[in-house]
């Protein structure tokens, strides 16, 4: 079965000035701007799409933030950077903020020097010319193969994170005693069809927390969902401010004497909240249960090293290496247990 690994970049986030960008004017100087028609269409239909909206912009915050509420729009932007910063550095902020990669970001911005100044700082970064707005929903970087529920609640799903971390920087407890207030909910479960758009969308997007950079397609993942020697797992979280939807992906070859995690992903935006060993101890659990040796494929990327620390106090320890590829075996000494502050469950 081919593997493949994507090369075309995935814009996660849409970074906007918003002086005769989003609106036609300059607030501080006209004060009765008008938005642009085509600018709004697209922040709508992207984010439709699942993909976020922030702002770069030189321009008094409390000024443009009322203006973008008196629009409707201000609900769309998250981590807005409204300050007389350069742009580049307002870029880098909200790449931070949302804590996904600077290359999947884009800039919009009616200023060649403005759009010069963050290419410069961050050859990465899709720069747009404000003119060309409109045409943002048909690059083929802002157009997702598939648009699934939690590409259209992704929004929703950062704010919420944000009111999360808001409660947790309030909060004069010990990290494990915040985690435990959330009374988290993680769910494991073989995947079915209706989870595989999902699944292919994460093994996409997923950059920080892929153990092998892997991606698959639907019919890739529909393949090994049917196979009977493999085991294709998705995982989920909720807590009391709601869901964060499907957050993980595992893929385990299954042979007589050795099972293989060929795939092992955590979304990015669950890194803060200890859960990004559950789905590994599950499959050392089980793989233990089965009276078998786990190992477990790794491929580092600019990224992932992450993943490599995880396999490394998971237990494991390399047995292997072909190129790039190493592959990871578990001591079977240890036999993890879940965090206390969560509730797993594990589906049949």
């Amino acid at each position: 079965m081919t593997t493949t690994v994507t090369t075309r970049k995935t814009v996660k986030c849409v970074v906007w000035d918003l002086d005769n960008t989003v609106w036609d004017g300059v607030l501080l100087e006209d004060g009765d701007v008008t938005l642009r028609p085509g600018a709004v269409e697209a922040i709508r239909t992207l984010d439709e799409r699942g993909i976020l909206h922030s702002v770069a912009s030189r321009n008094d915050h409390d000024a443009a933030m009322a203006k973008l509420a008196e629009f409707g729009l201000a609900e769309y932007f998250l981590h807005p950077q409204i300050n007389w910063g350069d742009k580049s550095g307002s870029v880098r902020a909200v790449a931070e903020a949302l804590n996904i990669g600077i290359d999947t970001l884009a800039f919009v911005d009616d200023q060649p020097f403005e759009r010069d100044e963050v290419r410069f700082a961050h050859p990465e970064v899709l720069c747009v010319d404000a003119a060309d707005a409109a045409g943002l929903p048909g690059l083929p970087e802002l157009r997702p193969r598939f648009v699934t529920a939690d590409s259209r609640e992704r929004r929703h799903l950062y704010r919420a994170d944000a009111r999360r971390r808001q409660a947790e920087d309030s909060h004069g407890g010990t990290s494990e005693e915040f985690l435990a207030s959330l009374g988290m909910r993680f769910g494991i479960a073989p995947a079915e069809e209706r989870d595989l758009q999902r699944a292919e969308e994460l093994t996409v997007r997923t950059n920080q927390l892929n153990a092998t950079g892997y991606t698959y397609s639907y019919e890739e993942l529909d393949a090994f969902r049917r196979s009977p020697r493999h085991d294709l797992l998705v995982a989920d979280l909720e807590d009391t401010y709601g869901t964060y939807g499907k957050i993980g992906l595992a893929l385990v070859e299954r042979g007589d004497a050795v099972w293989t995690v060929k795939l092992l992903l955590m979304s990015c935006r669950v890194m803060s909240r200890g859960v990004g060993t559950v789905l590994l101890h599950h499959l050392i659990r089980t793989a233990h249960a089965a009276g078998v040796t786990l190992r477990a494929e790794f491929i580092p990327t600019d990224r992932n090293r992450t993943m490599f620390v995880t396999y490394k106090f998971a237990g494991f320890r390399q047995a292997d290496r072909q190129g790039d590829l190493c592959v990871l075996e578990h001591d079977g000494a240890r036999l993890p247990q879940f965090p206390p502050y969560m509730d797993v469950t594990v589906a049949g």
